[in-house]
């Protein structure tokens, strides 16, 4: 797996790899706002994931998920915040993404 030194570096780089769908957080599931198209926990896998912690700025903080559709369709990008600006979700979600932190 690469290792990006920054936020930017690893969304390019997850880019380039193919993984050009942007998802959101949505309670339980992630969506792909250009599309609507939305994928419950047991829908996609967790392909790797990057930790971003600023050194001065909580806003700095983040983890950048590559994420796959089990069906092949979709490989995307989700950048959630975590502590205090984290997004608010389901516990099925919660418990998927943090496997991964």
């Amino acid at each position: 797996m690469p290792s990006y030194d920054t936020l930017v570096e690893a969304l390019n780089g997850l880019k380039a790899r193919g993984f050009t769908t942007d998802f959101n957080i949505r309670f339980n599931t992630i969506q792909c706002n250009s599309t609507g198209k939305t994928l419950s926990t047991s829908e996609f896998e967790i392909v790797e994931h990057h930790r971003f912690e600023g050194d001065s700025n909580p806003s700095d903080e983040s983890v950048v998920y590559a994420i796959a559709s089990k069906d092949g369709s979709l490989k995307g990008v989700l950048v959630s915040a975590y502590g205090a600006y984290s997004e608010s979700m389901g516990e099925e979600l919660i418990k998927k993404l943090s496997i991964h932190e």
